[in-house]
């Protein structure tokens, strides 16, 4: 019985050690969650996949990832649209250099895209914010960085799911896409910024970064991923 007990106590040491393993140390896990609804035309769509992928790259953001206490980030890109597509383009990837980096940009520029119907913002949040379960990673911080051209059209209210999701202790930061055309018969949205304020980000630090249209949104994303990257919650961040 005792041996039975021994083997049991050592047995279960062994999981809680196998488990603790799993998890990598890393400064920061960063969900980017991008909108591809159907109001991307497919220009707008490359110039937006374009934009991640030269930003993964970007010295600057790179130097940022090597300045933390771990030297490394982890990353977990996904695509939404409606309640109906909410979908892990690249799965968690540990980044800690320039080396890494590019092979995260080189696997997202060759990912096929898609255009999907609706614009589900708050499915998106939800959706990103189960990706930190069983990560395999641990940090002090974990973000979900969300950039859209809409608001929420259909599923749950954005707003709703951030107050669940800011009360685990995760960051939500936004960047919305300011449209200077019309969508689908509808005129120009020259509010979204105050949307993703008031309704979309939250917890400590959190800040929305505004693409004036997607010729601005690699810079706009660069920007971003800076700021989150290093941590910094001033407006004068490094671009």
């Amino acid at each position: 019985m005792k041996r039975r007990s021994a083997l049991a106590g050592s047995l279960a040491a062994l999981a809680t050690a196998s488990s603790a393993r799993a998890d990598t140390p890393v400064d920061l896990q960063l969900v980017l969650a991008v909108d591809v609804s159907r109001s991307i035309d497919e220009v707008e769509a490359e110039l937006q996949r374009r934009g991640y992928v030269e930003a993964m790259t970007n010295d600057r953001v790179v130097d940022a990832v090597l300045a933390g206490e771990h030297r490394r980030i982890a990353v977990c890109y996904t695509e939404w649209a409606g309640t109906h597509y909410q979908m892990v383009v690249i799965d968690w990837t540990l980044i800690d250099g320039a080396g890494a980096a590019h092979r995260f940009a080189e696997k997202l520029s060759e990912a096929p895209r898609t255009s999907q119907s609706w614009t589900a913002v708050g499915a998106a949040l939800a959706f990103a914010g189960q990706r930190f379960e069983g990560s395999g990673f641990s940090s002090r911080r974990r973000v979900i960085d969300i950039s859209g051209d809409g608001r929420t059209n259909d599923g749950p209210p954005a707003e709703l799911v951030r107050d669940k999701l800011v009360a685990q202790g995760i960051v939500i930061n936004g960047l919305p896409v300011m449209m200077n055309r019309t969508n689908f018969g509808r005129p120009p949205d020259l509010s979204l910024d105050k949307y993703y304020e008031e309704n979309v980000i939250g917890g400590a630090g959190a800040f929305v970064i505004v693409a004036d249209d997607f010729e601005q949104f690699g810079r706009a994303v660069r920007t971003k991923l800076v700021r989150e990257v290093s941590g910094l919650t001033s407006r004068a961040a490094p671009v």
